[in-house]
């Protein structure tokens, strides 16, 4: 089918942390790609994303941190912004879900499929934290999980096992807020029946044979197994609030009622795009590219995503009516680091923000792209990244441009030379360059981005080959003609390379074509020229007989191994070494059984936790012992925020003698785990207070 315009979508960040590679291998980077491709190529194209800024991870992190959720989202959303703006992602509009504009998206959403009879009402028990006095979201739960036994399963997912779950299915449960085990209190909500429209979601899926493999593995396994039933409220107090008409008409509360975040975050499509269309002076437009069926929609997703792109959200919009499907969603599968998988807390990633302090962005579009995780996990490692950039960037790619621009500006006079007899290496290397465009072009609409920058990377190589097979440093004494007509070539071909390279060297590009001083080209960002040359002006010669070039600089430069390993040592650590290259401390000299009976461990909650003035180090700690309450100064607040000890299960030395310190009085020692770069854990238990510990 012959579309009008494409709107593309990234999956919506979660604004409670950084941007790192796998976010930008699985959504970000193949996205920009794409667009920036099809701008060039004419199409009506527009590209929005935006922060999710509503799901538990926020609160948690919130929790965490001491502050509140908005204070997070207020904190990591400018960050990803900036970065992403640096990396040269070329989105028409990055929103967040807090606008204003989001929520009444997702409320006018939410009450279509309501005033439709779309949802069913149910009243089930759910788990309440009587410590917090709240109703515990599935992140709010851990416990053990039923399918692999793991006991830090989470409420909605077993990060071991991958398991999809319920709080409510896993074993010995007990809340994330306070450590308390959780009670059954009764909770109405609203739930989608997604298998009301598993037919409807079978017969869309089955015209898309096209997608990727593993895309239609995934879903298919989903709808197998019988689409069931899904909550989209819940009872938590962040989130866009459910709508109190419609809570009202059922005779529920609707206070401290908040529509799921997995619900309201496709919205955020919609929302960033009606954002759009008011910032460009056209309110309606956003119609255009959501209700017109002659749209091709796009959804770019980590494998992470794919139920909710291809199942639930397609629901959603068959539910409303009126809404186009995605015409591909073209998931990427997980990028690792250095052999391991990534992990945030463990700090095993490679973070955007730190990545462009220290190298160009395009350093790092060209070397990810030509490792993205499009069929299976792949691997990202410096290595690799540094002889990407050194062996193609520099030797092949920059290494051709100069060596043209040399000779034109030395043995040209800074022209473009008459092309006069060429000879069949001529006239073959013009004929290559006109089947680049279509070549490079087939793979990004095929979602092939690997296969379009080898692609692009095949031009400068051909390039080169061209050049040392014509020897011009020899023909320009013995036939300066031929010398001529080899600089006339290779420029064409770097003309063509400055359109051609644009979608994943964007900055690059420009300096290329400010180097050969080429006229506008269709732009692949949004603000730039619509006009111009564009993507299969390339194939044809772009430069005329005489055109004046500008001054050459090096495109790239190679990079030093002790660059690379400055790099790998940040991975695992926040300092210059990982954990695995610090030696664990030497056991203590031996102790008699004796020795060890002396000392009487105790199970103990924290009530309160304060701040000591003055000092840096130390906490003030009351612990409920079950038969007494202590006070003890514990050496944590350089590892916690108060606020996060309260509540918490520790295990302490109840028979030490007292201490003063800073003029209070310590009447025992919380006992904790201190890892190799000295960050400190606490050790837990499930015994109750005052238990011994043996």
């Amino acid at each position: 089918m012959d579309y009008k315009r494409i709107l593309v979508t990234a999956a919506l960040p979660y604004a409670n942390g950084p941007i790192h590679l796998g976010h930008l291998a699985g959504a970000y980077l193949p996205a920009d790609l794409f667009c920036r491709y099809q701008r060039q190529k004419g199409e009506d194209v527009v590209f929005v994303c935006g922060s999710d800024e509503m799901g538990v991870a926020i609160m948690v992190r919130a929790r965490k941190e001491g502050v509140s959720p908005q204070d997070i989202v207020d904190q990591y959303h400018p960050q990803i912004k900036e970065a992403f703006e640096r990396f040269g992602m070329s989105f028409d509009l990055y929103s967040r879900t807090t606008t204003q504009t989001h929520a009444e998206t997702s409320q006018e959403f939410f009450r279509t499929l309501a005033e439709k009879d779309v949802f069913t009402l149910k009243t089930e028990s759910q788990l309440f934290d009587p410590k917090a006095g709240i109703f515990l979201a599935d992140r709010f739960v851990i416990g053990t999980c039923p399918t692999c036994g793991n006991e830090n399963a989470y409420g909605d997912q077993c990060e071991k096992c991958g398991s999809t779950l319920s709080p409510m299915e896993l074993v010995n449960p007990r809340s994330t807020l306070s450590d308390a085990i959780p009670e059954l209190r009764e909770s109405t909500h609203w739930f989608l029946p997604l298998g009301d429209f598993q037919g409807r979601l079978e017969d869309w899926i089955a015209t898309h044979p096209e997608w990727k493999p593993n895309v239609l593995g995934q879903v298919k396994s989903w709808l197998q197994d019988g689409l069931r039933e899904r909550a989209i409220t819940r009872d938590v107090p962040w989130g866009v609030p459910v709508p109190e008409d419609v809570a009202a008409s059922k005779g529920i509360d609707a206070s401290g009622k908040v529509i799921y975040v997995w619900f309201d975050a496709p919205i955020g499509y919609i929302s960033a795009t009606k954002e759009w269309a008011q910032s460009v002076g056209r309110p309606e437009a956003w119609k255009d590219y959501w209700q017109d069926a002659e749209t091709r929609l796009v959804h770019f997703i980590g494998k992470d995503n794919i139920v909710f792109h291809c199942l639930m959200f397609p629901a959603m919009l068959m539910a409303h009516g009126g809404y186009v499907l995605p015409e591909n969603v073209p998931a990427n599968e997980f990028l690792n680091i250095e052999g391991d998988k990534l992990s945030t807390s463990r700090n095993w990633a490679v973070w955007l923000h730190e990545y462009l302090e220290d190298f160009d962005p395009d350093l790092l579009r060209y070397a990810l792209a030509t490792m993205l995780p499009e069929t299976k996990d792949a691997d990202f490692n410096w290595n690799e990244f540094q002889a990407r950039v050194n062996s193609e960037l520099a030797d092949v790619l920059g290494n051709f441009v100069n060596r043209t621009l040399t000779f034109a500006a030395r043995f040209a006079d800074g022209k473009l030379p008459p092309l006069i007899k060429p000879s069949p290496i001529d006239i073959n290397a013009l004929n290559a360059i006109a089947t680049f465009p279509e070549r490079i072009g087939s793979a990004y609409d095929r979602y092939k981005n690997r296969e379009a920058v080898f692609e692009t990377m095949a031009l400068a190589r051909l390039g080169n080959k061209y050049f040392n097979d014509s020897e011009p440093w020899h023909s320009r004494k013995s036939d300066p003609q031929q010398c001529a007509n080899t600089i006339h070539v290779s420029l064409q071909i770097c003309a063509s390379l400055a359109v051609l390279m644009d979608p994943v060297l964007p900055h690059s590009a420009a300096e290329l074509r400010n180097m050969l001083k080429m006229g506008d080209i269709r732009s692949g960002t949004p603000s730039g020229s619509k006009d111009g040359i564009g993507w299969d002006d390339a194939a044809q010669p772009l430069l005329q007989e005489g055109h004046v070039l500008g001054e050459s600089n090096i495109l790239f430069s190679k990079i030093e191994d002790d660059v690379i390993e400055v790099q790998k040592a940040k991975l695992g650590s926040k300092e210059s070494s990982t954990p695995t290259e610090m030696p664990y401390p030497p056991v203590k000299d031996l102790i008699t059984y004796d020795d060890f009976a002396k000392l009487d461990f105790r199970m103990g909650t924290v009530l309160t936790a304060e701040a000591i003035p003055k000092s840096k180090k130390l906490v003030r700690l009351e612990i409920d012992l079950g038969f007494e309450k202590r006070q003890i100064l514990a050496g944590a607040a350089e590892h916690f925020e108060p606020a996060d000890l309260v509540g918490q299960r520790v295990a302490i030395v109840a028979n030490l003698a007292p201490r003063k310190m800073m003029g209070m009085e310590s009447e025992g020692m919380v006992l904790m785990a201190e890892s190799r770069d000295g960050q400190l854990a606490i050790m837990q238990s499930s015994g109750e207070d005052g238990a011994i510990i043996k």
